[in-house]
């Protein structure tokens, strides 16, 4: 049994390809090996090089592996499926041109949903129709992924997203066959919304093939949930902390992995904005001796 830590280009501040505050992709990928990881993801789809004759020599260059790739798109909106599409398909050529498997559906943040981040009660839904088109279209992309790539597809819940707090995950799993759609949880966006990550890895352990590795600063996010603070502004104040700083169990999530013979990526994904965190490659470097020195390799 085996577990590998990777990082991730959001790690570095990087959330949208075309947003003129991001990093180089050359940098990223420098910092990423400096802070002595040996896989990252590929990132927004655009941000590092779609051509695998210039992606793949800088890879290996640094003796990094492509770990996967994330679909962080609108599903929730009907009007955005050749977006969604785009993305789909673009990501999936990527990770099969380096060998990568993990294929990442996050439902983008939502106009509708991102003032109520972290507050379940509050939270706008959708209607049954509503529900059932956007279950539909999530389908559609992960038998993309699956059947036309050989990629694993795995729904990631996302805090300001429709696919985000307990109930509807679990309502999506209950609908989606898990032969079509794995797990890849993420342990800060579910302390972000109010679910114990280690008791969810627990209860979908055979249906679990990624895990993120983030946490929150609980006194901001307590803060953010009295105060009623939108999703954006709670990553400005810095929810997102480094991972011993933070309210997840990690020692917990190691036990819990080690026990059930998880063997795979789990990685590092410390959502921040690029103009308030001056050191990214200060917090990979932190991040991953954290990890290493509460048993993770």
């Amino acid at each position: 049994m085996s577990i590998k830590i990777g990082n991730a280009p959001c790690s570095w501040g990087v959330e949208f390809a075309d947003d003129a505050r991001n990093p180089s992709w050359q940098s990223v990928l420098n910092d990423c090996a400096k802070a002595g990881y040996k896989g990252i993801e590929l990132g927004p789809v655009g941000f590092m090089p779609e051509d695998p004759d210039v992606l793949g020599p800088a890879l290996a260059e640094l003796d990094l592996e492509l770990i996967g790739g994330v679909v962080f798109r609108p599903f929730h909106d009907p009007n955005a499926w050749d977006d969604v599409l785009d993305g789909a398909h673009r990501t999936c050529k990527a990770l099969k041109a380096h060998g990568a498997e993990h294929f990442v559906l996050i439902d983008s943040i939502a106009e509708q949903r991102a003032p109520t981040a972290g507050r379940p009660a509050e939270a706008i839904q959708m209607d049954d129709a509503q529900w059932k088109a956007y279950v539909d279209r999530i389908q559609t992309v992960a038998k993309i992924g699956r059947d036309e790539y050989g990629l694993i597809p795995e729904i990631h819940p996302h805090a300001g997203g429709f696919m985000d707090f307990e109930p509807e995950v679990e309502r999506l799993l209950s609908e989606v066959d898990a032969d079509l759609l794995k797990i890849c949880i993420d342990t800060g966006h579910c302390t972000y919304a109010g679910f114990d990550p280690v008791a969810f890895i627990e209860r979908h352990r055979e249906r679990i093939t990624y895990v993120h590795f983030k946490s929150t600063d609980a006194k901001i996010k307590a803060a953010a949930i009295e105060n009623r603070t939108g999703f954006y502004d709670a990553c400005g104040q810095g929810i997102f902390c480094n991972l011993s700083d933070g309210e997840v169990d990690f020692q917990a999530v190691h036990k819990l992995l080690t026990d059930t013979q998880f063997s795979g990526w789990c990685t590092i994904e410390q959502d921040c904005d690029p103009t308030l965190d001056p050191e990214p490659l200060r917090d990979a470097t932190v991040n991953r001796e954290y990890l290493q020195s509460i048993g993770f390799s």
